[in-house]
């Protein structure tokens, strides 16, 4: 399956009739096969030989490009160079083993620049000369580049796997809410979760308008110790300046709005007007962020055990924030887990609200289960052919 296809368009890794591009399977079998032909041609010359000839070639040639400005020319420096040069590459062909392939070729260059005055067409001529053995260094040449067209190709078919992966889990999302009554009467759920969200927010807002910021702040600190209570914990600073300061006892919004002042009209509230602006002005927008939505119920709501979990939760510190009533609402959400119909009502809640339209119509239709078996399969394909060059 092509890396191309949205989520909604699921097709396998075959070739498109509408895109030609490879899929990333095909890409990696095809970067195995070059590298596959490029080790079979290396062994065919025997690697060592191989190696043997292309190092000789890339000595023979480096010599050829060092020397090529020094050696050409009349002058004695240039004379100097080219019995350096002479010298270095007769040495690197009396080294040679007679028996190497192609050997005929360094003999060829080492003739070419054999003469007291050298020309660029002289070193050109050398260079014509070793063209035989160039193809040695040319395999081992494509040979690294095969191995790293397969490492990319590798990167690439896993990036796809991890998309599949996720593509599955969506189809398979899907999948759960098929069967979900979409007619169910889910305000049964909702409308008792919605009214303890209404009266925790408003409990909240007058909360904040009379609790002192050190009473707050000790709220929030408590709910460390509560995973579903998701306040964010204040920075270090302002929690020493609100534990230890008497500014401390001013309202939240009363220590926002003291930010805004004046240092002149600041110390007739507070001892230092630096400490607060130092602590509370650069830190706004923590202060303005702490409030309900950390105690409320998300639509759709959590399964049953999770649900009766959050609320347990949320008691204690309902109870500091607000009065009974709100308690009382929060309770009736509680209730609402032990409802027999709570798991049909909580899926047709999932259901309805993520569901979209033509996400029901794929469902329908058999599109979401054709899909998933397509995605399935193609995973197994590719993990079969990672598989083949994973280390033993």
């Amino acid at each position: 399956m092509s890396e191309r296809v949205p989520p909604s368009d699921a097709r396998s890794d075959a070739a498109d009739s509408t895109n030609d591009d490879p899929t990333p399977l095909e890409s990696l079998e095809a970067a195995r096969a070059r590298l596959e032909t490029i080790e079979t041609r290396i062994d065919d010359h025997d690697e060592e030989t191989v190696e043997e000839v292309a190092a000789a070639y890339r000595a023979a040639t480096d010599l050829l490009e060092t020397y090529v400005d020094r050696a050409t020319g009349t002058g004695k420096e240039n004379f100097q160079a080219y019995i350096e040069l002479e010298g270095k590459f007769d040495g690197l062909v009396s080294g040679l083993s007679e028996d190497l392939p192609e050997h005929a070729a360094f003999e060829n260059a080492l003739e070419a620049i054999d003469k007291r005055r050298l020309s660029e067409a002289d070193f050109e001529r050398a260079r014509d000369a070793l063209e035989p053995a160039a193809r040695y260094a040319d395999m081992l040449d494509d040979r690294e580049a095969a191995r790293e067209d397969l490492a990319e190709a590798r990167k690439a078919a896993n990036r796809r796997l991890r998309t599949i992966d996720d593509e599955i889990d969506e189809r398979e999302r899907l999948l759960e809410l098929a069967d979900a009554d979409l007619d169910a009467p889910v305000e049964r759920l909702r409308d008792p979760i919605e009214r303890y969200n209404e009266a925790i927010r408003e409990a909240f807002q007058a909360y904040r308008l009379e609790t002192s910021a050190r009473e707050v702040f000790a709220l929030v600190e408590r709910s460390r110790w509560y995973p579903f209570v998701s306040y964010v914990q204040p920075p270090d600073d302002l929690l020493e300046y609100v534990r230890n300061d008497p500014a401390g006892e001013y309202t939240i919004p009363e220590l926002l709005e003291y930010a805004d002042y004046s240092r002149s009209k600041l110390s007739h509230y507070v001892d230092s007007a630096d400490e607060l602006k130092r602590n509370v002005a650069t830190q706004q927008t923590y202060l303005e962020s702490i409030d309900a939505e950390p105690l409320t119920i998300d639509w759709p709501p959590d399964p049953a055990g999770a649900l009766r979990a959050r609320t347990r939760e949320y008691q204690p510190f309902v109870a500091r924030v607000a009065d009974e009533d709100v308690v009382a609402a929060l309770r009736e959400v509680r209730l609402l887990a032990t409802d027999p119909d709570y798991d049909r009502l909580q899926t047709a809640a999932q259901a309805v609200a993520q569901l979209t339209p033509a996400e029901r119509e794929r469902l329908a239709d058999g599109r979401v289960a054709d899909e998933l078996e397509t995605l399935r399969a193609e995973r197994e394909r590719l993990v079969n052919a990672l598989a083949v060059d994973d280390p033993v």
